[in-house]
């Protein structure tokens, strides 16, 4: 496809710049998240004074605010300092007093051994000091029931933050979705047609569909789960690193290992899932070829081998997946059993050092037991996450590949508009390849004038087709020049250009939509006696008219529902409707019954009328009354002339001709002895 492989890096980097459209967006939901994670550590820390005030036993008091007139109503504790500015019982229940309990004076000497700031560990003082001040002051069942009435509060407020920011990283999620999807299908309709010939459709269709599919989940990935991880990791980092420093550094045994992890399956991951992707495309590929040709495969009693066929594909697609789910699964296990070796580490370590050191506070040690635990599901919610986002930037990098690949037949900058045909058209000295292939065409020269009807003629892979795509410049020439009107063909702009044509090709490609829409293709608005008209002139309205709902009847997928000659009838009614200056005709009556074909004949007789047409067909009878023919064989021009005069001659004309006419009589012979 492209040139260069796009880095994975790049990938996700220009996937990001998806996101920028709608990052007011991304702030709100980031601001929730913040208020997620804030939320859940105000319910983590809700934890202290809730086991003091069930396990502590304390005197009833009511203890005013630090710093307000008449402090303290009730006793003191003894041995309370007077000019204390906490109050006897709060310094009981918290151990922060001015006479600090034994039990918080190694913790606190040791902070200052490990050169912690003054005001820092002033700041955590007092932060402590009103949090449970606030919980703990007066009645313990008045706590109680304030503890629990804030309880319900922090949690209903952190489930409000979580369906906002849910609701809008869908919403996100969904119009980049949304953006890349309709970019693809865009630059899809951009690409030259020598693209679509190497490409199958299967394969296409899966990077519309499961390839973007996959990166959604990336995106989702990437900013909600990622972000919201992040801000909980934060939280329980903080709560571990506010009740002790020493088991935080004990717990941390647990990152390396657990960063490892997570850098080793991305990489196994990312390799894994791009095969897995190349299996879905393999299996839409025989599934769009399959329900396409179903009726040759039902004509030629294949459904068993299309079956078997399928039943391979799908198998090792199976497999696959199953290989990268084994590998995904892997990392939360992993991940999670290594917070749980780290947490039961601590918890021997932190009973140590409350059993035998006195060190650390029963309170305290809860709340970080419990962060340790709340630790376990943001690092498994990465684990998963990563494993997410390497099969989105797998996925990216196939979209970014097809997007990076660039149209072969391009506009050229300041390219004139065409418009219309007013000397007509010359081939000089024209040669083209496929590819690498050999010459399909071979030094073409001829010219066609304005309004001229010239027909192209011959056996079988002579090139007929690939002049009319020169014509219509689906390709550009590998040698010599195409002129229109004097101008070489590239200097005209691509679009105006073949707005002015008309096409018909050999196989009708008709919409799964009503008669009329197939008819006034890209007309919504257009007038009824035009589309009648065209209908008219293609010998299509009086079976158009016998069907259930006459114009607005659906016609099936790629007109299943119609008989060939009728397909045919209609394609052709679709470019007499546009009424083009330029005609391509590729085997356009070649599905018509005789007496259709007459008809149709005419009609196109006098749809030729003013314009230029080029007609390709290998019933000679339908190009009989055309200006002139041009004979192709081995892609090249053998004869020129008109029918009366490539007939008189000997050559592949006249030799064509015969062994057509000869075909019919035969073919007239055998009808008559079975009539």
């Amino acid at each position: 496809m492209g040139r260069g492989k796009p880095k994975q890096r790049s990938a996700s980097l220009r996937l990001l710049q998806y996101l920028r459209p709608y990052r007011g967006y991304l702030l709100v939901t980031a601001a929730l998240m913040f208020g997620f994670a804030v939320t859940s550590g105000i319910s983590i820390g809700m934890i202290s004074p809730f086991v003091k005030i069930l396990f502590t036993p304390r005197q009833h008091a009511v203890v005013a605010a630090p710093g307000s007139p008449g402090a303290v109503q009730g006793p003191f504790q003894p041995g309370a300092s007077a000019t204390s500015p906490i109050p006897a019982p709060i310094a009981e229940v918290t151990g922060l007093g001015t006479d600090a309990p034994a039990s918080a004076a190694p913790e606190a000497s040791a902070g200052k051994a490990t050169g912690v700031p003054a005001r820092v560990a002033a700041w955590k003082r007092d932060l402590r000091t009103w949090f449970e001040h606030f919980f703990l002051t007066g009645d313990p069942i008045r706590s109680l029931t304030r503890i629990c009435l804030t309880l319900l509060v922090v949690f209903f407020l952190k489930n409000v933050f979580d369906y906002l920011q849910s609701v809008l990283t869908v919403y996100v999620e969904q119009a980049v979705v949304r953006d890349l999807r309709n970019e693809v299908y865009g630059h899809l309709h951009e690409l030259s047609l020598s693209f679509f010939h190497s490409r199958r459709t299967g394969a296409l269709l899966s990077r519309l569909t499961n390839d973007i599919a996959l990166v959604r989940g990336a995106l989702a990935a990437g900013f909600s789960n990622f972000v919201k991880s992040v801000l909980l990791l934060t939280v329980c980092l903080f709560w571990i690193f506010w009740t002790s420093w020493r088991l935080a550094l004990v717990s941390f045994l647990v990152v390396p290992p657990s960063v490892f992890l997570i850098v080793w399956l991305g990489k196994k991951l990312r390799r894994r899932s791009t095969i897995t992707q190349e299996r879905m495309a393999d299996l839409n590929s025989i599934l769009q070829e399959t329900l396409t040709g179903i009726r040759v495969v039902k004509a030629f009693s294949m459904e068993e081998f299309e079956k078997q066929k399928f039943a391979r594909v799908a198998q090792a697609y199976f497999r696959s997946f199953v290989k990268q789910r084994r590998l995904g699964a892997l990392a939360g296990p992993l991940s999670e059993t290594l917070g749980v070796v780290a947490a039961t580490s601590v918890l021997w370590y932190g009973g140590h050092e409350i059993l035998l050191q006195r060190a650390l506070e029963p309170q305290q040690f809860f709340i970080f037991l419990f962060a340790m635990l709340q630790l376990m599901s943001p690092l498994k919610s990465l684990s998963n996450v990563n494993a997410t986002i390497q099969e989105g930037l797998a996925a990216a990098v196939r979209i970014f590949r097809l997007l990076d690949t660039k149209p072969t037949v391009v506009s050229r900058p300041g390219a004139r508009m065409a418009q219309g045909i007013h000397e007509g058209i010359e081939f000089d000295h024209v040669s083209f390849r496929y590819g690498a292939g050999g010459d399909v065409l071979h030094d073409v020269a001829f010219q066609v004038r304005a309004g001229e009807v010239v027909a192209l003629v011959g056996p079988s892979g002579a090139g007929k087709s690939t002049l009319a795509d020169l014509v219509a410049r689906f390709y550009d020439p590998t040698e010599g020049c195409i002129r229109l009107d004097g101008k070489d063909l590239r200097d005209y702009d691509i679009a105006s250009h073949r707005r002015q044509m008309g096409v018909v090709t050999q196989e009708s490609i008709l919409f799964n939509d009503t008669v009329w829409n197939n008819i006034a293709y890209g007309a919504p608005d257009a007038d009824e006696e035009v589309v009648r008209r065209a209908a008219r002139a293609a010998n299509a309205e009086r079976f158009i008219l016998d069907m259930p709902q006459g114009y607005q009847t659906p016609i099936g997928d790629r007109g299943v529902l119609l008989s060939g000659g009728e397909r045919q009838r209609i394609a052709i009614a679709r470019a007499i409707f546009k009424n083009p200056p330029l005609l391509l005709l590729d085997e356009a009556t070649s599905s018509l019954d005789s007496q259709s074909e007459l008809l149709v004949q005419e009609a196109l007789d006098a749809l030729f009328a003013g314009r230029t047409a080029f007609v390709i067909a290998h019933r000679l009878s339908t190009i009989q009354r055309a200006d002139r023919i041009f004979v192709l064989d081995q892609g090249r021009i053998v004869q020129t002339g008109t029918h009366r005069e490539l007939v008189a001659v000997p050559g592949l004309y006249q030799k064509l001709h015969r062994l057509q006419f000869r075909l019919a009589d035969a073919g007239l012979v055998a009808q008559n002895r079975a009539g």
